[in-house]
């Protein structure tokens, strides 16, 4: 298990450098660029701006300095935000990205594995017919879709809740968000428990279990639970790095200062160093994630403790 991990390891910093290399060069190659907004300066002006943050270097030169920064761990000056790094930016919008992603999560986790689990004990009972149909729903509406129905149902309609905003200690401006983040999580991790559980249930070993007479709740927790959630953990990785990161569609809608704000708006004024720091963050956190559902499933399938 500590030789499999470690090779995980390995192949996540390569599969960053591998993100960061990729990300740079595909940057740089698409139109316009981070001073463009600067064309009515003089160019002299201009061409002390492009040095100041070595844009006049040849191209594979700017690529070697970037990524000796990064090892360093400098992700370098924003070029829209005057006076701030990168890093600065990310630390300011990133709590309140985490507290919506980890909420979404806490709240799409559970209730996909219940609602999964329910509808797999009778498959093709009407159970499983409303999850099926809950799924497809919230599978196929993105959260373009979701978000706004959720502000015209509960802050317009019924006025419940703010339509958005982000004020220190109200707990009203977070739970549209959150729900909208949840629940096409909540359908996946419920499609996923299903299927696992089916499969389960269906194993030799759980027959031999039903054989010896144990009742269908032992049958259920003691030795179906773990083998099912495999496919809900292979999961995992990527859906709570993408949470925890924000949704630049979410935050957006709501007017939340998460990092897919500045996301949105690094890309949109070409500022190279925004969106190469907020990728890697990403490419960070699944690669981080993922290690911990290797670790995971240590625990849930023994047979890979010894591997």
């Amino acid at each position: 298990m500590t030789l499999m991990l470690l090779r995980r390891a390995i192949a996540g910093l390569v599969t960053l450098f591998a993100l960061l290399t990729l990300s740079f060069f595909l940057l740089r190659a698409a139109p316009g660029g981070p001073l463009d907004r600067e064309r009515s300066l003089p160019p002299r002006i201009e061409a002390a701006i492009a040095a100041q943050y070595h844009l006049d270097e040849p191209l594979w030169r700017q690529y070697v300095r970037y990524a000796g920064d990064v090892l360093r761990g400098d992700l370098g000056p924003s070029f829209q935000y005057d006076g701030y790094h990168v890093s600065d930016l990310i630390a300011a919008g990133l709590p309140a990205s985490l507290l919506l992603g980890a909420l979404a999560l806490a709240l799409a986790l559970p209730l996909g594995i219940v609602l999964g689990f329910t509808a797999a004990q009778r498959p093709g009972g009407w159970r499983d017919r409303a999850l099926t149909l809950f799924s497809m729903t919230g599978v196929s509406l993105p959260n373009f879709v979701v978000a706004p129905l959720l502000v015209l149902v509960f802050a317009v309609t019924l006025r419940w809740l703010p339509a958005g905003g982000w004020r220190a200690g109200a707990w009203q401006d977070v739970v549209l968000p959150v729900i909208a983040l949840a629940l096409p999580q909540m359908a996946y991790v419920a499609r996923l428990a299903r299927a696992g559980m089916i499969e389960t249930l269906a194993a030799p070993f759980m027959l031999t279990a039903r054989a010896k007479g144990l009742p269908p709740r032992l049958l259920l927790w003691r030795h179906a639970f773990r083998p099912a959630l495999l496919p809900v953990l292979s999961y995992l990785g990527p859906a709570a790095a993408g949470l925890l990161t924000g949704s630049v569609v979410v935050e957006q809608i709501f007017g939340i200062p998460g990092i897919g704000r500045y996301f949105v708006q690094g890309a949109l004024n070409r500022d190279y160093t925004l969106v190469l720091g907020v990728v890697l963050l990403y490419g960070a956190l699944i690669v981080l994630f993922n290690l911990l559902v290797d670790l995971l499933y240590g625990w849930l399938d023994p047979r890979l403790r010894s591997a």
